[in-house]
């Protein structure tokens, strides 16, 4: 029988999908020194992002904000990211990188994305591709599928929030998509939930000082090759929806040094997109 309380289901009512630990988390991933500076798990919420901007005023950079359960999580263009309790990470991060020039933010969301595909290859022993800007994707009985996303929101002067939002054990049937996939579709070795959330924190400290470090230089830093070697759009014929109504259609061939998607055209002209929908067309 599925226990209950009075105020609804038992946290511990879908006993493969535990909760978070987060005193275990503080102790692996707070110390002197290091980037990260807070960890707060909520229950529910509406959006881990929405929060720590909100609150972005008063927190320290390094915090991290994780919810186990996302009632109004967001994905680019304002599509809704839901999933059930416990079944995945959501959560976000407060940035300061003061450093760093302005112009070169717009790195941080492919940062992080090679960071959780790093973080994910270590713990889960899946290999998580990127789609260009801030999708990843995982290998589905040959197929791929998007398993998460990444969103990077303005914090006043000098913030940052990203949020992170990423299947885990979603079941075949609990997809919001056919399309969608989740780490354990993908039949990762580990769903363990602070295993990942650690490796990934853990990596994203270890992108975030090297990037920093060189003042946000993608090509100092490694980021752009790295990202590069990892990203499923390359190669791809695509199809950028455009702000405005516009498509551009041809070959991803590069990722810029402003982290743009340079397309090739068949008529022989060179774009870079740095904002829009991207369309794989066939596979590379």
């Amino acid at each position: 029988m599925t226990p209950h309380n009075a105020s609804g289901p038992s946290r511990w009512s879908d006993l493969d999908r535990p909760p978070l630990d987060a005193t275990a988390l503080r102790r692996g991933l707070l110390h002197e020194g290091g980037l990260w500076t807070s960890v707060d798990v909520v229950q529910r919420t509406g959006s881990t992002n929405s929060d720590l901007v909100a609150r972005a005023g008063a927190a320290e950079e390094g915090a991290v904000l994780v919810a186990e359960e996302q009632t109004a999580g967001r994905g680019r263009l304002d599509r809704r990211w839901t999933a059930p309790p416990r079944s995945g990470l959501f959560f976000s991060v407060l940035l300061r990188p003061a450093e760093v020039p302005l112009e070169r933010w717009g790195w941080l969301p492919l940062l992080t994305g090679v960071a959780v595909a790093t973080g994910l290859s270590r713990a889960a022993g899946v290999d998580t591709a990127l789609k260009w800007p801030n999708d990843l994707l995982v290998t589905v009985g040959g197929e791929e599928r998007k398993a998460g996303g990444i969103l990077a929101e303005r914090a006043g002067e000098d913030g940052v929030v990203v949020g992170v939002g990423l299947n885990v054990t979603l079941r075949a049937d609990e997809l919001p998509v056919p399309q969608a996939g989740s780490l354990a579709l993908a039949d990762a070795v580990s769903t363990d939930r602070d295993t990942l959330l650690r490796s990934v924190l853990r990596s994203l400290e270890t992108w975030y000082d090297r990037w920093r470090s060189a003042g946000g230089d993608p090509v100092t830093s490694t980021l752009q090759e790295t990202y590069a070697a990892g990203c499923a759009t390359l190669g791809r014929q695509v199809r950028a929806e455009l702000p405005g109504d516009r498509a551009l259609v041809g070959e991803a061939v590069a990722i810029d040094g402003d982290g743009r998607l340079v397309v090739a055209t068949a008529e022989g002209t060179r774009e870079a997109v740095g904002a829009g929908d991207i369309v794989h067309l066939r596979p590379a």
